[in-house]
């Protein structure tokens, strides 16, 4: 059985606490939420963090993760366009 909550206005729902902890939905989280005939279905999305979890073994974390970052995506860019 369900929870009964109401449609605001602006087409929002509030999911009450104890759906959320059982969906470890915290503050932040993204989800996917997808029509399904008459129903709505939220599902929470897996960091991306979670699923490189020790994928990559890191020697050494660069001084500054943002240019690091940068230089990445322009590396990246370059071999794409090729």
């Amino acid at each position: 059985m369900g929870i009964v909550v109401k449609v605001d206005e602006k087409g929002r729902v509030v999911i009450p606490k104890s759906l959320r902890e059982m969906a470890e939905l915290g503050e932040g989280r993204y989800v996917t939420v997808t029509a399904r005939e008459k129903g709505v279905i939220i599902e929470p999305l897996e960091p991306a963090a979670d699923k490189y979890l020790g994928a990559f073994k890191i020697a050494r974390w660069p001084e500054d993760l943002d240019e690091f970052v940068v230089e990445a995506v322009k590396k990246w860019w370059i071999s794409q366009r090729m």
